[in-house]
């Protein structure tokens, strides 16, 4: 049955209790929730499984009313929500068709998740025929909101335009007297946007400083990188920016080790906050790391309510300190209670989207503000550290953690990302 023929169905059941008295529509006691993530292949075990640990944590404290202050009160708009966990691997093809049955078939309520910036650039356009409330969790390619208004789409982080522009920005500070850099992505969207920016943004802020022309873009997921860092390790470049993430980050710091390459050469890791706790002493020391904003290592400090909770529940629970994709997918889980509750749990899709449409609230480690995109796309704060293993307490530190405002390293609104670096970044509130 079509999400169509429900809403019609849905409408047929509300006029003849109308008719017959009843008056006013029932909320529900109950909703289903569709939750993508990688659960096998080697972005699971890094970055899917710890996101889809988050997202579930959260819904089970929501359903329970055990979350702390505002979010206390129990369910999403009262209703207990059930979370479908989803495989998300299989490429932007295979996902469309699974999203389609999610909505058509199997009549889930919202879909909240995605990692794979394909995946969501795949998605994006069926969002909005299908007409489904839908949060993507993490994907960060700016194309989304950049490429054509969206009305049933959100995204409740920051995109790869604040991870790059921050990072270029702490390499000014650190390493003023750079004279070169390269890089390694993968070769789809997200790294080919990741590197594009910082590029871009390094020929703004350190015009002295060369790009390299061997910078290299191998497939993603291919796990065996011996050809790219022999280049990488003979190209004069002083700095290496990678935004490699999942097994692909791991595996290219294990070999890079083993090589040497970063006694050589600075490294700049924008997903790098993912190994910190996986990888302990095998982590090199002095390697500036990101987690695509304020989540995971970087804000394990901070001393506030929410994020005091989602820290001391999550290592409990699962017996580590949660990473950034578990702070992304359980702040995407937490926005959807919002717009619930707001909206009541018998809403509509359009209902939901008018609740969460450019609204500002406090998550777990970060203010988040729907401030881009029509209201549809977050803007917070983005920072990067340098990597330290702590003997004493046997795990890794970040040190030198330096945070930038939103308003600093993402676009003003209706500005493409690549058009408002280029012009200089104009308006940037630093």
């Amino acid at each position: 049955m079509t999400k169509s023929i429900i809403a019609g169905a849905v409408g047929l059941a509300a006029i003849s209790a109308i008719t017959f008295g009843a008056g006013v529509a029932q909320a529900k006691d109950s909703i289903t929730i569709a939750v993508p993530s990688f659960l096998t292949g080697g972005a699971a075990g890094p970055f899917g499984i710890p996101a889809m640990n988050g997202a579930k944590m959260v819904a089970d404290a929501i359903n329970k009313g055990a979350l702390p202050a505002p979010y206390n009160t129990k369910g999403f708009g009262g209703a207990v929500a059930s979370i479908i966990e989803l495989d998300e691997g299989g490429g932007g093809t295979k996902q469309v068709a699974e999203y389609r049955n999610l909505v058509e078939k199997r009549n889930v309520d919202a879909v909240v998740g995605y990692i794979s910036s394909g995946n969501c650039q795949a998605l994006a356009p069926v969002v909005e025929e299908l007409k489904q409330f839908t949060i993507f969790a993490t994907c960060g390619t700016p194309r989304i909101f950049e490429e054509a208004p969206r009305k049933y789409l959100f995204r409740t982080m920051g995109h790869a335009t604040a991870d790059n522009v921050a990072a270029a920005m702490y390499v000014k500070e650190k390493f003023p007297n750079l004279s070169s850099y390269t890089g390694i992505n993968q070769n789809y969207a997200w790294g080919q946007d990741s590197w594009r920016d910082f590029d871009l943004t390094m020929k703004q802020i350190m015009p002295g400083a060369t790009a390299s022309d061997k910078f290299q873009f191998p497939k993603v997921f291919v796990g065996q990188y011996g050809s790219e860092i022999s280049a990488l390790s003979l190209d004069k470049a002083e700095l290496v920016h990678s935004s490699f993430w999942g097994g692909d980050l791991e595996s290219f710091i294990f070999q890079s080790s083993a090589r040497g390459l970063f006694k050589n050469k600075i490294g700049v890791m924008t997903v790098g906050g993912t190994a910190a706790y996986r990888l302990g002493k095998k982590l090199p020391n002095g390697l500036i790391i990101g987690a695509r904003g304020p989540y995971g290592i970087l804000v394990k400090d901070r001393d506030t309510p929410l994020n005091k909770w989602f820290i001391e529940t999550y290592k409990n629970i699962y017996g580590i300190y949660p990473s950034g994709p578990a702070y992304q997918y359980g702040q995407a889980i937490l926005a959807a209670k919002i717009a619930y509750d707001k909206a009541g749990s018998d809403a509509t899709d359009e209902q939901l989207a008018d609740a969460l449409r450019g609204i500002t609230f406090e998550s777990f480690s970060t203010t988040i503000e729907m401030s881009l995109g029509g209201g549809h796309q977050a803007v917070t704060e983005n920072g990067y550290g340098v990597t330290k293993y702590d003997d004493e307490n046997g795990e890794n530190v970040v040190t030198d953690v330096k945070f930038y405002p939103g308003s600093c390293v993402m676009p003003p609104e209706g500005v493409e990302s690549v058009q408002w670096i280029n012009g200089g970044m104009k308006g940037a509130k630093c």
